[in-house]
């Protein structure tokens, strides 16, 4: 970060720039906290870089992708006590955005910090974003750099119009590809013992039988 800012560091205009952005940071704090008091239950809507983002509603393909995911991770997560899984509706608050990913996992140690009225959340261990046309640039922009910055040690990227799944983990300071597949297993870096073929997100009769298995 130092050699990106290295420019700037070493302008006589360096005070001046330090106001300014000082200047945009309260404005932006002062818009995210309206953002938070006016943020409906019933609307998809995240605080990006400054600005209020509303979501259209989801298709029945990107629904169906992200229950098949979602009832397959809690059913194993709450069977073997590993944490919490969230929906949609979890806000993740981080240093200057707030989110509300399709899904969210927290393991035992965050998960059970987490209070029955809390409304915005830290960052989890696993994140999922189930891609659209509206949010794909963001998915893979804004997010995919965010999440790394805050230690969000696992994310999936889920295409559900071609049937894959990029999973990555976190390295260093950002993330590497672990799996980009359609049809091998996926299996959880965050969540001990958490494996599934990739089809079974998609597939619900796949789903079924995994499903009880998990569970079982």
């Amino acid at each position: 970060m130092t050699a990106v800012l290295e420019p700037v560091i070493q302008s006589p205009k360096l005070p001046l720039y330090v106001a300014e952005l000082e200047r945009l940071l309260e404005a932006e704090r002062q818009a995210r906290s309206r953002f938070r008091d006016e943020l409906d239950p019933s609307v998809k809507a995240e605080f990006i870089n400054g600005s209020c983002i509303l979501h259209s509603p989801a298709t029945y393909r990107h629904t169906n992708v992200t229950h098949l995911l979602h009832r397959l991770l809690s059913a194993y997560v709450d069977r073997q006590q590993l944490g919490w899984v969230g929906g949609e509706k979890v806000l993740v608050c981080l240093a200057r955005n707030d989110y509300e990913p399709d899904l969210v996992f927290y393991g035992r140690e965050k998960a059970a910090q987490l209070q029955p009225q809390q409304r915005q959340f830290p960052p989890p261990d696993l994140v999922v974003e189930v891609l659209s046309e509206t949010t794909e640039r963001c998915d893979r922009g804004v997010k995919f750099e965010d999440y790394a910055a805050h230690g969000i040690r696992e994310y999936w990227v889920v295409d559900p119009d071609a049937e894959t799944v990029e999973q990555y983990e976190l390295s260093g300071e950002g993330y590497s590809l672990r799996l980009k597949q359609g049809g091998r297993t996926l299996q959880s870096v965050v969540g001990p013992g958490f494996a599934v073929p990739v089809r079974a997100l998609f597939d619900r009769e796949e789903n079924l039988p995994w499903l009880q298995q998990l569970a079982a």
